[in-house]
């Protein structure tokens, strides 16, 4: 009891010095930064880049910007940007930035909210803002993707501009010019005058200009792929140029096939940006009128050896119609600093991710195993990932801003971009559906043509929310596709939602023989992917995935160790195949030497299935539904 009576006094003693502690108020927060309208900027911005430094990375830029009256002024350097889906604009490499009017140096001050921001006051008689600084591109890869080398370049607008807030920036009109190094050629979707190595762009507007990037290099081919479609390689070596005519030819049949899929064509002209490169960081990205592919150099000169990245171009392609010209309202803004709504992505990119597919083996880039075999992979890579446990399909288009696509310990729980992979097989299964309920006279193709089609020429942008995709697909097929795509949005299930495949005619199955596909993929990885018996990849012994809850995981192996012996003898990938062969029907285990930083440690892993690699079977006989889907257009 007297112990009880002695707690009671220091309660009130520690309340008390709680209510004299210091306890502060949130302060104000205010926006400073003027809302984009809707009105014409007065004046049209000039911009000068020269680019010739492609030994340091260093873009040097001028620009001009007109102004209307004096006062507070805010500049903006673009942060959100269309196809990276989160805010990404590289604002950490501008550097030097030096503003005047009439010849004087003005100050200028971050905003303390977003970093994005300049704030600056235009004094009296001020007519306009001459403006310089330096973008210092990265030289190594931890500094960011490589996107200047010695033989070509990746300029995109968005890096070396500043814009003025409080307008659209379609309502923003500006002119360009770039100096490259001499000899070297550029292309991009927006229109240029070349005057040796100097370029002229057309005047346009901001929007479209930061829609309008440039592959430029000392190594350049181009074909003429269709009246208004173009092909622009830039490569590291001039050898890497050396496409073949059947090659350039089934690059002429995927903007054919396109074509005759959607009906239309949203671009007065288009430009394929194709760079073969190991020192250029890959690139996939999107625009109206081109797109940004970065492949390997030996994507022609290697064609044989498997389909490799020629995925990308039919995917980008895609985009023009789908992601630029409908585009989900959450994913359009009137500037480049406003946030986006990402939850429409399963449709943006899942179902491009399906088309990309259709179209590669409808123009023969990949032939109709090889599509076969991609999909297995696909399909097999979702099966295995545990976090479709917890996590549905929907959130994962919030993945680009939660991570931005930085690495991950344990991706198979965590998931990633998989509105990509598992869109494209949810509308796989929408194609079953639209087959079997019309007895077999409508598909995906009269989905696309409706919905994607429209007026030929027509490169504005049209939006589109999941009402309105709900009312294309009925158009087609009534049929309840709310309930249909809210569950498979919403659900978590165990495995991948293979139904699409199964109801085209095909399982997913696993031997003990990679096919051809696989094996180019581990090929050019230049790893070792044993994910479906083991449950890890490797690469030359270090471990660069564990999936959760498979025999790697049980064992306690993490992404960042490194295999070093199997059996008592050194790491090869044959050797660790073998221990796994040797293992298959026997209780022995796979006995490893891990180092994990300085320490070493025994593992057995309990694994007695053998190698496993997946792949589709045709369930039955003749012509599925699958097969029919990858036939190309007459």
């Amino acid at each position: 009891m007297r112990t009880r009576l002695m707690v009671l006094p220091l309660l009130f003693l520690s309340a008390a010095a709680i209510a004299q502690n210091s306890q502060p108020q949130p302060a104000t927060l205010v926006d400073t930064i003027p809302a984009a309208r809707d009105i014409p900027y007065p004046g049209t911005m000039t911009l000068d880049v020269d680019a010739t430094d492609v030994g340091r990375a260093i873009y040097r830029v001028k620009q001009v910007i007109p102004v209307a009256a004096p006062g507070a002024m805010t500049l903006l350097f673009p942060k959100w940007l269309p196809g990276k889906h989160a805010p990404r604009g590289e604002i950490e490499k501008l550097a030097g930035l030096k503003i005047l009017a009439g010849g004087r140096l003005l100050p200028w001050r971050r905003d303390n909210l977003d970093v994005y921001a300049f704030h600056i006051d235009v004094p009296q008689g001020a007519t306009q803002l001459d403006i310089a600084f330096e973008f210092i591109a990265a030289t190594a890869g931890d500094q960011g993707r490589i996107s200047v080398t010695p033989a070509m370049l990746n300029l995109q607008w968005e890096q070396v501009s500043l814009y003025p807030a409080g307008y659209f920036t379609r309502r923003i009109p500006v002119s360009a010019t770039v100096r490259y190094p001499d000899g070297w050629q550029a292309a991009s979707g927006l229109p240029a005058r070349a005057t040796g190595s100097t370029y002229r762009y057309e005047t346009t507007d901001y929007e479209t200009l930061v829609d309008s990037p440039v592959f430029a290099g000392k190594y350049f081919r181009q074909e003429q792929l269709s009246p208004r479609v173009r092909l622009n390689i830039v490569a590291d070596e001039a050898k890497y140029l050396a496409a073949t005519p059947e090659q350039i030819a089934a690059h002429r049949k995927l903007v054919d096939q396109s074509v005759k899929l959607f009906g239309a064509q949203h671009y007065d002209k288009y430009e394929f940006l194709l760079a073969l490169t190991d020192e250029m960081g890959s690139i996939g990205l999107e625009h109206h009128r081109s797109s940004e592919n970065g492949v390997n150099p030996e994507y022609f000169t290697e064609w044989t050896k498997g389909p490799g990245r020629r995925n990308l171009l039919p995917h980008e392609f895609t985009h023009s119609w789908n992601g630029k010209f409908r585009r989900p309202a959450g994913n359009w803004t009137a500037d480049f600093n406003t946030p986006m709504n990402d939850d429409l992505l399963w449709v943006y990119e899942g179902q491009t991710q399906f088309w990309g597919y259709v179209l590669g083996a409808r123009s023969g880039l990949f032939t109709r195993q090889e599509t076969l075999d991609a999909l297995a992979s696909i399909a097999a890579s979702l099966d295995i990932r545990r976090g479709r446990d917890w996590r549905p399909l929907r959130d994962t288009t919030n993945d680009p801003v939660i991570s931005a696509r930085r690495p991950k310990g344990w991706v198979s729980y965590q998931r990633s971009e998989d509105y990509y992979h598992e869109g494209m097989l949810v509308w796989l299964e929408v194609d079953t559906i639209l087959r079997a309920r019309s007895g077999g006279r409508k598909s995906m193709d009269d989905f696309a043509r409706g919905f994607f089609g429209g007026k030929d020429g027509d490169w504005g942008i049209d939006t589109y929310d999941f009402a309105d995709v709900v009312a294309a697909l009925n158009a087609v097929v009534p049929y309840d596709w709310t309930g249909f795509l809210t569950t498979r949005l919403g659900e978590n299930a165990g495995g991948a939602p293979l139904k699409g495949l199964t109801d085209a005619g095909y399982r997913l199955i696993y031997t003990d023989e990679p096919t051809a596909f696989f094996a180019d993929a581990e090929r050019r990885a230049k790893s070792l992917d044993l994910s479906y018996s083991i449950g890890l990849s490797t690469k030359n012994g270090a471990i660069t995935q564990v999936i959760w809850d498979g025999p790697a995981f049980a064992a306690g192996l993490t992404v960042g160790s490194k295999i070093v012996a199997i059996g008592g003898r050194a790491y090869t990938d044959s050797g660790l195949k073998d221990a796994i062969r040797a293992a298959r029907g026997s209780k022995a285990p796979i006995r490893l030497l891990v180092q994990s930083g300085d320490y070493f440690r025994s593992v057995d892993i309990l694994w007695d299935g053998g190698l496993r690699y997946p792949r589709l079977e045709k369930i039955g006989a003749g012509t599925t539904t699958l097969d029919r889907l990858l036939e190309p257009r007459p």
